[in-house]
């Protein structure tokens, strides 16, 4: 992949980036401020919810921050756009939807196939 292009994904990759971590200071924020209990089962229980939903949001946003770590490690070693299955160019608008990724969508589709066999 030529050097401009390379540039491009790894400016797209840190901006994921910094907008993840941005995210996950906020809710960090937001829990420490969170105040005294609420007389309201309901309201509490609303409040619980929100929070429990919030956690796993970041959860998964921490699983993403590691592909986005492997993905910036992946331009600085040269391998970043090769599937990691097949050995073949991944598509540069699936690179732009998905920067992080390392699959061609053929074989995404082949794993995501394999995966709904199996029950995952």
């Amino acid at each position: 992949m030529e050097r401009k292009k390379l540039e491009f994904f790894k400016q797209l990759l840190l901006k994921r980036k910094e907008e993840i971590l941005r995210e996950a200071l906020e809710t960090k924020k937001e829990l420490t401020e969170r105040g005294e209990p609420l007389p309201d089962a309901l309201d509490q229980a609303a409040r619980e919810s929100d929070l429990a939903f919030e956690l796993r949001l970041r959860d998964r946003e921490q699983k993403l921050l590691k592909k986005i770590e492997k993905a910036l490690k992946k331009i600085e070693d040269g391998s970043y756009g090769i599937c990691e299955v097949c050995g073949e160019p991944i598509n540069e608008k699936r690179l732009i939807a998905r920067p992080e990724a390392t699959l061609c969508i053929e074989c995404k589709r082949a794993q995501e196939r394999m995966e709904k066999i199996r029950g995952e």
